[in-house]
């Protein structure tokens, strides 16, 4: 009732559509009304011919309650042209009451009711108090995977949405949502972008370029972020306003070429923080296989902490009695220094691995990012493309043909190659494609992109060694527009992050915190006061500047948030 007071004076405000829904009804009411009164004249007329005398009020509810089907029974025609009024009368309630009027209360007043309730609902702007928060301008997947992460990090954001109906759709789901033009100052003012610690345009090149000048103009010192699709467009955003501009396809496509194991048996580091570097090493053909972690004595032998493990697609965090078998992959921390002493070792051990080329499914921006970063890393590739325009005539790494015809890939090298990169910028055919090579290489290391966020357990379930989306790596960075360093994605559902040791942790050491045991974060560095130490001491107490370096799926990341906070 509350709601409906609140709305009432919207509805009757004068506008052009109000003002014709209003005469629309009113007309259908006059209408029923003046064929009730001509019906009940009518039933008194007949009724009088037949010899009975009744009053216009009962004229009323006779019409009334055969006009609605009721029929009481109460009073009836015995002539024969009376029995013909009625079934006129009949007739006419049915199509009247039945049908006209509920399309004319839907249409002309329950919908527009609805259409006022939601619009009020709909949020337009954010409270004037409102600051340090993200903007994130964008209706799609990565916009979404964005705004999931940063409030897992407890970061304020809103979602700029132009479709009414979808933004309440989010604010349905719980994201924090508003609504408005991507080209309209106003629309900024209302999300208060001069008090903004970051916005980011997520759209494709020509809107986010009309929406850094319209930001700019609200707000010329907030820092503008944007993606761009195309390299030529990186320029364009940048004079439009930009702070930072990002190709997420073509950091997909390196941070893809990084996972590939190499040529040989030994370290290969995916990501650097300072000194710290974190390394995957396969252990076959080496002296650890079969032997549990305790007994392998890595930090003792090289100072370096075993973060987890990867056996086949699933990771698991290290434990003293986790046991290595012959397709472990190891993820290590330590400096370089340390991982050189590894590999020094293993290749007086291991045996040298097939050098044959890499083999990359799509020659789009994902893919040819990966062959420009495998050639930089000095590993051969072929690459299979089946749209002429994106392969060179004179360059026999490249294969014009599709991935899904075995000929062509036995004519890539599918066969010899120690690991395939599946970059298309479809789903369905990256799943079937890393079905079909697991198949035919039950062996082959296997890294595949994944468009959307609800895909890359399907890619995993098809054999995916690997799997990193495109929505995971903006939210990856947004993060560390806000906080550098604080969130580096190793694979999807697989991060290092960064935290200050949370007061509940100060003044005790790692062994008592128990992070390993109640999160399944594993820490794998300290710093404190600037001085980083790989690996972190178990029996240092933390101080309260010191900063924790983790790493954990995205379920053990969000349980440390959850029981330790920001």
């Amino acid at each position: 009732m509350k709601l409906l007071f609140t709305l009432l004076p919207a509805l009757l405000a004068q506008t052009t559509t109000a003002n014709r829904n209003r005469r629309i009804v009113w007309g259908f009411l006059l209408f029923t009304s003046l064929l009730v009164a001509a019906f009940s004249i009518l039933f008194h007329q007949i009724m009088a011919y037949e010899g009975h005398d009744y009053s216009y009020i009962t004229g009323v509810y006779w019409t009334l309650t055969v006009m609605s089907t009721l029929g009481f029974g109460d009073i009836t025609f015995t002539s024969d042209i009376g029995k013909l009024f009625s079934i006129i009368v009949l007739i006419s309630g049915i199509i009247v009451i039945m049908i006209v009027m509920p399309f004319t209360f839907i249409r002309f007043v329950y919908q527009p009711w609805i259409e006022e309730y939601n619009n009020r609902r709909k949020p337009r702007s954010l409270p004037p108090e409102t600051r340090g928060h993200t903007i994130l301008v964008g209706d799609n997947d990565i916009s979404l995977s964005v705004a999931r992460k940063l409030r897992q990090h407890q970061y304020p954001y809103a979602i700029l949405v132009p479709d009414g109906q979808h933004a309440l759709e989010l604010y349905d789901s719980r994201y924090d949502v508003v609504t408005g033009a991507f080209d309209d100052a106003e629309t900024y003012r209302n999300l208060r972008t001069d008090k903004a610690a970051l916005i980011a345009a997520l759209e494709d090149d020509l809107r986010n370029t009309n929406i850094a000048s319209t930001v700019r103009e609200v707000a010329p010192t907030t820092l503008l972020a944007a993606s761009a699709e195309n390299q030529e467009s990186m320029n364009i955003l940048m004079l439009a306003g930009c702070d930072q501009v990002y190709s997420f396809p073509e950091m997909l496509g390196r941070s893809l070429a990084r996972r590939v194991y190499g040529t040989r048996a030994q370290s290969n580091i995916i990501a650097r923080f300072g000194t710290l570097c974190l390394a995957e090493a396969p252990v076959i053909h080496t002296e650890f296989m079969g032997q549990t972690l305790r007994e392998c004595a890595f930090r003792e032998r090289f100072g370096l902490n075993v973060a987890g493990l990867w056996e086949g697609n699933s990771y698991h965090p290290a434990r003293p009695d986790s046991r290595i078998d012959d397709l472990s992959i190891l993820l290590l921390a330590g400096t370089a220094t340390q991982l050189d002493a590894y590999d020094r070792k293993t290749a007086r051990a291991a045996t040298a691995l097939p050098t044959a080329p890499v083999l990359i499914l799509g020659g789009g921006k994902v893919g040819e990012a990966a062959a420009d970063a495998l050639q930089k890393r000095g590993l051969p590739f072929r690459l299979v493309e089946k749209n002429p325009h994106l392969v060179p005539p004179d360059d026999s790494r490249y294969i014009l043909g599709n991935a899904a015809d075995l000929s062509i890939l036995k004519r890539a090298g599918i066969m010899d190659t120690p690991s395939v990169i599946v970059t298309t910028h479809n789903d369905d055919l990256n799943i079937y494609l890393t079905i079909y090579c697991r198949k035919l290489r039950p062996d082959v290391q296997i890294l595949s992109r994944s468009t959307l966020d609800r895909n890359v357990a399907s890619l995993y379930n098809a054999g995916a060694n690997l799997v990193m989306s495109h929505a995971s790596m903006a939210a990856s960075t947004i993060i560390n527009l806000l906080s550098p360093g604080r969130v580096t994605i190793l694979t999807e559902g697989l991060n290092i992050f960064r935290v200050p040791a949370p007061p509940a942790l100060v003044g005790r050491s790692l062994i008592q915190s128990r992070i390993r045991e109640t999160t399944d974060c594993n820490v794998v560095a300290l710093n404190t006061g600037g001085v980083l130490s790989v690996p972190p001491d178990p029996t240092f107490p933390l101080e309260e500047d010191t900063v924790l370096i983790l790493i954990g799926s995205a379920d053990a990341e969000r349980r440390f948030m959850e029981q330790y906070g920001k």
